[in-house]
């Protein structure tokens, strides 16, 4: 049997030979060269079964050449190797019609895992992974507004799951901790994706009260509950043709997850206090830092409406899992500082040896939120040291403490609602315990996180992992008194 033959493009000498010494052991005939010009004559003269191309090249960019390979060439499998890891690189990659992207440095195990796949497609639905170039598409600019930021190997991942979801309108659920991205992460799907065009709409459970959710997310007739005094619009009218971002769907109550089900059914909804059933054309991506298959088991979330959700799973990671990416994180916030008129920052080595090792209980949001206050607060150009240990001191004091005794706490409110069932007897206690519970666990919570913070909004919002405008509304109907200063 004749060995297939790869073509490989890269300006880099060590990379060509690792490859060719890889592909080589692995049974495959290499020619490598180090310019795009000549891979474009062997894919003319059609030589080769797979191409594996650098982006960067002296003479052209290796994206620019895919459409090109594509037009003579359908059948052939296109690789994308790039040490430019951003989810732009990917997005072109892929709406060119590469097989893969592979960010350098890769593993090479990977690699030939990548290679062997492309190899074995079948060259009668070579089709399939091909897409056509749109030059009306935004990532095909200068990538200045790509929201996510990193270059770990977590991030990478994530990137080549965006770009594979980009062309689809599967209902895709992100999962991950407080402050890790999420809307980014679904704005990025909806900008990139087909229904860019049209609108993209959030909405954020946790911050609606329970009883409002369902006319939030549907509308409401006109006289459909006490207030209702004229027809409103919900967040699917809104959406129509685009996307609707559900986020904190682990909120979500009961009543409104039925409903919400029969429209992933049934693609139709009625409002509050209508009749006529309203047909509905939105992509949803749902996203929670709670784990719903717990909350399944406890029986406060639907199981089917789980698997009509969880399509697609992307999970984010946090940012202590890739603390590769915080020095290029904090470059960008800092950079945004500027842009908002405030002087430039240096962080210096040891500082960010520092942020390297704290453990961002409140993720990107948090480190964001930082970047912010030392661009703000502090007049000296080159942060040292002792700024960054100020800043944590606090927050990190709380965190570490809450963590040791979290067992403790758990113990603690099992110990207190055994005591209020024992205390009726046997009988079930009156409705509402969970609102109860969660009242009663809250405001002290809140109040000790602003006292340990002097009042400040924001850098309890960071420890509680909460949102900042969420915060607040729980402050009020906590009715909860924030005293600036306090210790």
């Amino acid at each position: 049997m004749t060995s297939q033959t790869i073509l490989i493009a890269d300006d880099d000498a060590a990379i060509r030979t690792v490859l060719i010494q890889a592909l080589g052991r692995a049974g495959y005939e290499v020619r490598a060269a180090g310019n795009a010009a000549t891979l474009w004559r062997w894919v003319s003269d059609g030589d080769g079964d797979l191409v594996i191309t650098d982006v960067v090249m002296p003479d052209e960019n290796g994206l620019d050449l895919i459409p090109r390979i594509r037009k003579i060439r359908p059948e052939l499998r296109i690789i994308v190797m790039s040490a430019q890891n951003t989810l732009l690189t990917a997005l072109k990659a892929t709406e060119r019609g590469a097989f893969e992207y592979l960010p350098k440095p890769f593993d090479l195990n990977v690699l030939l895992s990548v290679v062997k796949q492309a190899l074995e497609v079948s060259k009668g639905h070579s089709e399939e992974y091909s897409r056509d170039s749109k030059t009306e598409n935004p990532s095909d600019g200068d990538g200045e507004n790509i929201p996510l930021i990193g270059r770990s190997p977590a991030m990478q991942d994530i990137y080549r799951t965006l770009a594979r979801l980009m062309g689809t309108d599967l209902s895709v659920l992100i999962t991950g901790e407080s402050g890790t991205g999420k809307e980014l992460v679904a704005r990025a799907l909806h900008d990139y994706g087909k229904r860019r065009l049209s609108p993209f709409v959030a909405i954020n459970m946790a911050a609606i009260p329970r009883d409002l959710i369902e006319s939030e997310l549907f509308g409401h007739e006109k006289g459909a509950f006490t207030g209702a005094v004229q027809r409103g619009s919900g967040r699917f009218e809104q959406a129509e043709g685009g996307t609707l971002f559900l986020d904190e769907i682990g909120d979500m109550p009961p009543e409104a997850q039925t409903r919400l089900l029969r429209v992933l059914q049934e693609g139709e909804y009625t409002t509050v206090g209508g009749r006529t059933p309203i047909r509905t054309n939105v992509r949803i991506i749902a996203a929670t830092h709670h784990d719903l298959k717990l909350l399944i088991r406890q029986g406060l979330f639907r199981e089917d409406l789980y698997f009509r959700l969880n399509v697609v799973p992307i999970r984010l990671p946090a940012l202590r899992a890739r603390t590769e990416d915080i020095a290029e994180l904090v470059q960008h916030f800092l950079n945004q500082t500027t842009t908002e008129g405030l002087p430039r920052k240096i962080i210096d080595p040891q500082a960010m040896e520092r942020l390297k090792s704290y453990r961002w209980p409140g993720n990107v949001r948090e480190l964001e939120n930082m970047v912010q206050r030392l661009g703000a607060l502090y007049s000296q150009e080159v942060i040292g040291i002792d700024v960054i240990e100020a800043e944590l001191a606090d927050t990190s004091s709380l965190t570490s403490d809450y963590a040791d005794g979290a067992d403790g706490l758990s113990g603690t409110v099992e110990q207190q609602l055994n005591t209020y069932f024992s205390a009726h007897g046997g009988s079930l206690p009156a409705a509402g315990l969970y609102e109860r519970v969660l009242r009663e666990v809250e405001r002290p919570l809140i109040t000790l996180t602003l006292q340990a913070t002097r009042g400040n909004q924001v850098k309890a919002a960071d420890v509680l992992g909460l949102n900042r405008n969420t915060l607040r509304k729980k402050i009020r109907e906590l009715d909860i008194a924030v005293v600036r200063g306090t210790k």
